[in-house]
This record gives C-alpha cells, structure tokens and sequence, in this order.
C-alpha cells in the first residue's frame, strides 16, 4: 500500500510539474524570440536615422562603415547599408561580388527600398547558421536614400532557450525529489498500521488468535478501524476459547453418561420379558445413534481447532490403510471393497481430515450397499486440460493449484438430484436412508474437506449408486508444474477383497 500511495502522490506531482513547467517554457521561449525580433528593429531604426543624417550630410563614406562595424559587433550580427539602386555604401562583412550584384532583388532588402517606414523581418540561412534578418529604409522626408540590413545569429536565442528548459527539468526534480520525500513519509505514515492490521487479520484467519493492533498510528480513520479490529479479535478469541473448553467438557461429560446408560440397558437384558425385548433393543439403538450423533458434533467442534493448520498428507498410504481397515467389516456384511485408481502422491490437509472423510464415506456405503455389491476407493489426477476449470471450484484456496479426487462408489440405491444437493445439511437423511444414522456424516466430509482448501461433491455413479468425490489440493512441486503424476508412475493395481 505503501508503495502505490507513493506512485500516486509522484504522479499527480509530476502532472502538476508538466501543466506548469511545459507552457511556462514555450512562453519563455517565445518572448526570447520576440525580444530578439524587437531589439534587431530598433537597431535597424537607429542605423537607418544615422545614415540618414550621414547622406544628408555627405559624410556617408567616413561615417557609415565604422558606424556598421560598431553596430555588429556589438549584436554579434552583420550589418549591410546599402543605397536606392542596391550598391553597398557600408557593410560588416566581405561580400561576394555575385551577392554584391543582386542585393536590391533580395527580398528584404527590396521590400525595404521600396517602403517608406516599415520594418521587414524575416529567417535566413547564411553560411550554415540561421539568422533573423531585419531591414529598415533610409529615407530623408519622402525621398528613399538606400537600406540598411541587419542579421542577427539565432543561436543566441536557442542557448537561452535551451538554458531556461534545462533550469526547468532541474527545478522540476529537485520539487519532485523533495515531494517524493515527504509523499513517502505520509505514506509510511499512512500504510504502517494498515499493513499491521493485515497482519493480524493473517494471524487471526490462520491461528484464531492475533496480537493487538497498535491504535496510535496513522489517519483517525485507521486508528479507529484498529480499535473495532482488536475488541472483534478479543471477543472471537475468547468465543473459540469458549468453544475448545465446551468439547473438552462435553466429550467427557455426554459420552460417559451415554456409555454407561448403554451398559445399563445391557444388564437389563436378562431380566426383561420376551414380549419387552423389542423395545429395549430399539433403546440400545437409540442409544448408539446418540453417542455416533454426539462423537459428530464433537468433531465437528474439534475440527473448528485446526481448520487453518494444513499438512502435507500421503493421501495413497491413507487409502492403503482404511482399505485394510475396513475390509473385514465389510467382508463380515458380504459386500466387496476395492481400492484402484492413480498414485496421487501428497496433498494439502488438516491433520486427521482424510482419515475422518474416507471413515465417514465407507461407512455411509456400506449401509446402503446391498450383499454381493463392490465399493470402489478410486483416487485420480485430473488431466491438464482438465485444471482449466479450477474456477468452478468454490474454495479460493483451490483457484491455479493441482488437485486430487478421491472417489468412493458404491452400488446402492443412489440418490435423486435435490437429495444429493440437501446431503451435505446437518442433521439431514434421506427419507428412506437405513436406521442408525445421524445425518452428520456427510457434513462433517464437506467440513473437513472445506477445511483443506478442497470440496466435496456428490455425483450418480455409473454403476447405479452414489459416487463421493471429494477434491484435495495438491502439495505444490516448483520442479514439475501441470504434469499429472501419473504419467511418471504406472497406475494402482485393483485390491479387492469379499
């Protein structure tokens, strides 16, 4: 911020600098010009009178030649002085025989012989070097006595031009310079706390907690902007303090009532009558859908904890592992689990997350997955041309990174279209979903994966169930970017077990 206040107050100095300094050199410049124009007429003028009473009183041979000498070198020009028919009477200079011949067709000089008072000025090149020409006629009441011509070298002019122009720049950089100074001084003055207050909303997004905020720096606007920042930091603090020290005391004192209500019910087995145990089998039940449904929301309120603290997770040991986990358990129901699929290599998690969501998923499939059906583990790396639309993911975390999909496919009833977009709701089920849920399997999937960086979704399988898909950013490697790891290592083999 500090720098593009600093480019700002520059550029608007600089725009102020040239809508000053450019007219303010063209004008200089035009009235050096003019200054010059005026000075070479009166000089003309005054050389014209002189020859005049110098003719009149036939002094013109004596007279004029040292008074054109003088008059040129004092300008730094030449001066001609020449009679009615163009013969040269005095001059500063040698001139050519073949100028001296043509003198009265020249233009000024012929404009002048033949006017009475009237100055002409006009811009000639002699010998390389552009000169500013000005002639005067020589008269005596209404008679025309000759002409005088005066040249004045421009270079006189330009160097003085040239001079104001450079006096410019330099005093245009030394503003700028002192500006620059004290724009950045009012930016750092400015940004500092803005910049501070980025910070703590880094470390408050990252860790919960963040430091306070200085609020004596800075424009009122920030000061008070730091104050709100540090009350909203200190209650949010204290409402996730709140929060941890809830599931810690909720995780002891709801699960051990709940477990010793379950062995209690077990006890009474024995001593209800037949007719009776119906009802206490549905309260066991009941009874472990509760302690499953209080484990989810103690999870859920753990996973609040870590949700910024990313790892870096080998998602196909993760796989192997629950693969082998739950094996027996579905073996015991009679329904196939696989695992296949590419070596996705490592990915971007919160610690424990892919764990929690392959549990939550399998075990969602095995309930609705009927004997003799196979569910399917797949991970798979996206082709390149696929990661174009890392757009269409809702995570900004996800936007230009590589990605994992972890697919569990099941051969269940599957789902409609507004179910699947209802499944990830807390508390939700579907209306013919098997007893023993408690609809926050799904919602803690979409929590934890969210968590992440990644994105959970919810697509008809091919082979008729459901398939879960859950999006996993990619750890990223700068040696290979854009390459699916796939085409470095040979695909998963097919386990399966029944």
């Amino acid at each position: 911020m500090t720098r593009r206040l600093l480019l700002s107050y520059l550029g608007l100095t600089l725009l102020v600098l040239l809508c000053l300094e450019i007219p303010l050199g063209f004008v200089y410049a035009q009235f050096e010009q003019e200054r010059v124009v005026n000075a070479a007429k009166d000089e003309a003028e005054a050389v014209s009178a002189y020859a005049s009473l110098s003719i009149d009183a036939g002094r013109a041979a004596e007279d004029l030649q040292p008074q054109a000498v003088k008059c040129a070198q004092r300008l730094g020009g030449h001066v001609l002085i020449v009679d009615q028919s163009g013969a040269v009477m005095a001059t500063s200079h040698q001139v050519s025989p073949d100028e001296s011949g043509n003198l009265a067709a020249q233009p000024g000089i012929a404009a002048a012989l033949k006017a009475n008072s009237a100055s002409d000025v006009r811009t000639s090149v002699i010998g390389g070097v552009e000169y500013i020409a000005v002639s005067a006629p020589v008269t005596h009441g209404v008679e025309k006595l000759g002409a005088v011509r005066l040249t004045v070298p421009t270079q006189t002019v330009v160097n003085r031009v040239q001079h104001f122009w450079l006096l410019l720049l330099v005093g245009g950089l030394a503003v700028l310079t002192a500006f620059a100074v004290v724009a950045f001084a009012i930016a750092r003055w400015t940004g500092r706390p803005i910049r501070e207050l980025e910070l703590a909303t880094y470390e408050l997004a990252d860790g919960g907690t963040a430091r306070p905020v200085a609020i004596t720096k800075g424009p009122p606007e920030v000061r008070s902007l730091a104050a709100t920042f540090n009350r909203t930091a200190a209650r949010l603090e204290h409402l996730l303090a709140s929060q941890r020290a809830f599931a810690g005391e909720a995780s002891h004192q709801l699960k051990t009532p709940l477990a010793a209500l379950r062995l209690r019910l077990e006890n009474l087995e024995s001593d209800i009558a037949l007719n009776a145990r119906g009802s206490l089998t549905a309260a066991m039940t009941e009874t472990d859908r509760l302690a499953r449904m209080v484990e989810g929301l103690l999870a859920m309120a753990r996973l609040d904890e870590s949700a910024g603290e990313r790892e870096r997770v080998d998602v196909d040991r993760v796989c192997a592992e629950r693969h082998r986990a739950w094996t027996p358990l579905y073996e015991q129901h009679g329904v196939r689990l696989a695992l296949a699929g590419d070596y996705a290599g490592p990915v971007l998690a919160v610690p424990g997350a892919v764990e929690q969501i392959l549990d939550n998923l399998l075990s969602n499939a095995l309930r609705v997955s009927p004997p003799g059906s196979t569910v399917l583990i797949d991970l798979r790396r996206p082709a390149p041309h696929e990661r174009r639309f890392a757009h269409a993911f809702p995570h900004p975390r996800m936007a230009g990174q590589g990605r994992v999909e972890l697919h569990v496919m099941d051969e269940g009833p599957g789902m409609t279209e507004e179910q699947r977009r209802r499944a990830f709701d807390r508390f939700w089920r579907a209306p013919d979903a098997p007893k023993g849920g408690t609809g926050l399997g799904l919602a803690l999937v979409q929590r934890l994966a969210h968590a992440g960086g990644g994105e959970a979704v919810l697509r008809p399988a091919p082979t008729g169930g459901l398939d879960a898909v859950v999006h996993l950013p990619c750890v990223p490697n700068p040696n290979r970017v854009g390459t699916p790891f796939s085409e470095h290592r040979p695909p998963r083999p097919l386990e399966a077990t029944r």
